[in-house]
């Protein structure tokens, strides 16, 4: 009898002590996330009954809170709601943050541990609390122009200052108005999203950020690279047929007008200029898909930047055999790239062939307005030498100047840029690219730009519809 009894007892101690190391571990390991968790009720009701910090473009509040009279203090408010949202991002009651609402949600509502001392005299104070603001490195002018290029058409935007890696312009078409989200009338929020999350052309998505395209022949910009860091100068001859034999196959790789690149022999300037395809497939066989893939790593492939929201991974493929090799030199296989990536392929060769980091935060402040922290400028490495990226920038301007890429022209500017029309196969309609920076001779702003499908055109082509638009950025960055 004594035996069974112990045995239970010893049964009870253990669970006892169970239960007591569980209550420990939720009251003191699990205590802070589970009271940051975004699904804690009580930490909704006291993020909402301080007033959130503003997030700024150019010193004004492009999302900010405003007092109400309901139970919940304090409503977010989003200025120009749809230009703005690929970058604020929602702050919503009923599905939390995303976008920069999210990533510096710390700061923006006043719980970050660098405002620990601030809540403690507020507290002493009887000062009602507050979160810190965030200040961005988009340009308002730049972003507008952006969006208003895209005009509704699916497609996105990015441009960056290519000696900082600041995010000048991120834009996401169509767009969604945050306000709709933000709301204290849960039946509603709920509504609109349910109506956005349905849309077929995808509104919440961040295009500029969080999709990845075939890059078409925009890629020919890191081919280019890779051949003139491995023995190619600008002006090397190279492959001039209308069609490239690709090796193993019965199929060829032509050009996208059936002709020779250009009359007599081309040369890599050429080349680019005209787009050719045959000679940029005959560049990828001769370098080989190990030295593209290299070069694609050196410009940012293979990696997702923190802006500080994630920014998808870029990819250039492996375990490619000759033909994919050729087909991926063009940008087409199985390429793919985000827009930011893509501007940030134009901003190396613009900065010397060194790639820096993209950032769209540019400080974070107090209430009190004093500075908490500030973004500095971080090279990633070299992306080729300075000697390559001195004949590739040369090169992108003759594109400009007497190429494909004459709409991106701007009148007493030296542009560079290549243009881009990506086929995605499957009877679906091209991508149209162009990819650029200027002034080629002291760059302040590089762009991509990318319509989706082509838009509504009937000629698809990275000249005709995605130019005007690179135009339209760089003018507004550079005050033409």
């Amino acid at each position: 009898m004594n035996k069974p009894l112990r045995r239970l007892a010893a049964a009870v101690l253990v669970l006892f002590g169970l239960l007591l190391i569980n209550a420990n571990y939720i009251q003191v390991v699990r205590a802070k996330a589970l009271h940051n968790s975004p699904l804690n009720p009580r930490l909704i009701q006291e993020e909402y009954s301080r007033k959130r910090g503003p997030i700024l473009v150019g010193g004004k509040p492009v999302a900010a809170s405003v007092a109400t009279t309901d139970r919940l203090k304090y409503k977010r408010t989003y200025a120009s709601g749809k230009l703005f949202a690929p970058v604020t991002g929602f702050y919503s009651l009923v599905y939390g943050a995303t976008g920069v609402e999210a990533a510096e949600n710390p700061i923006l509502a006043g719980t970050d541990d660098s405002l620990f001392v601030r809540r403690v005299l507020d507290t002493l104070t009887g000062v009602p609390p507050e979160g810190g603001s965030v200040s961005l490195t988009i340009n308002a002018k730049a972003q507008r122009a952006a969006y208003q290029g895209l005009a509704g058409r699916k497609g996105a935007v990015a441009a960056v200052n290519p000696t900082t890696g600041a995010i000048l312009a991120l834009v996401s078409s169509p767009s969604f108005d945050p306000n709709l989200l933000s709301s204290h009338d849960t039946t509603a929020i709920r509504a609109n999203y349910k109506r956005l999350s349905n849309n077929p052309d995808n509104p919440m998505l961040n295009r500029a950020l969080r999709e990845t395209y075939t890059p078409g022949s925009t890629f020919k910009i890191v081919t280019a690279a890779a051949a003139l860091q491995n023995g190619f100068r600008a002006n090397s001859k190279v492959y001039n047929g209308a069609s490239l034999n690709l090796p193993q196959t019965t199929a060829n790789l032509p050009n996208e007008n059936g002709q020779p690149c250009t009359a007599g022999q081309a040369t890599l300037t050429d080349a680019l200029a005209n787009s050719c395809n045959a000679s940029f497939g005959k560049v990828g066989l001769d370098l080989g898909a190990a030295k593209i893939s290299a070069q694609a790593r050196k410009f940012g492939f293979g990696t997702a930047f923190q802006v500080p929201m994630r920014s998808a991974v870029s990819e250039f493929p492996g375990g490619l055999n000759p033909p994919q090799t050729a087909q991926s030199a063009i940008g087409q296989f199985s390429v793919r790239a985000t827009p930011l990536q893509m501007a940030m392929v134009g901003a190396a060769v613009a900065n010397h062939g060194v790639l820096m980091r993209p950032y769209l935060v540019q400080d974070v402040r107090a209430p009190d307005l004093s500075v908490l922290h500030s973004t500095a400028p971080k090279s990633l490495g070299p992306a080729m030498t300075p000697q390559s990226a001195q004949q590739l920038t040369a090169m992108m301007v003759n594109v400009v100047d007497n190429g494909t890429g004459t709409n991106g022209q701007i009148p007493g500017i030296k542009v560079a840029g290549k243009t881009g029309t990506a086929q995605q196969g499957g009877g679906r309609r091209p991508h149209a690219w162009f990819v650029s920076f200027a002034p080629a001779d002291n760059p302040r702003v590089a762009v991509a730009v990318i319509i989706e499908n082509g838009g509504d055109a009937t000629e698809i082509s990275g000249n005709q519809l995605a130019a005007p638009i690179a135009r339209a950025v760089m003018k507004a960055v550079l005050g033409r």
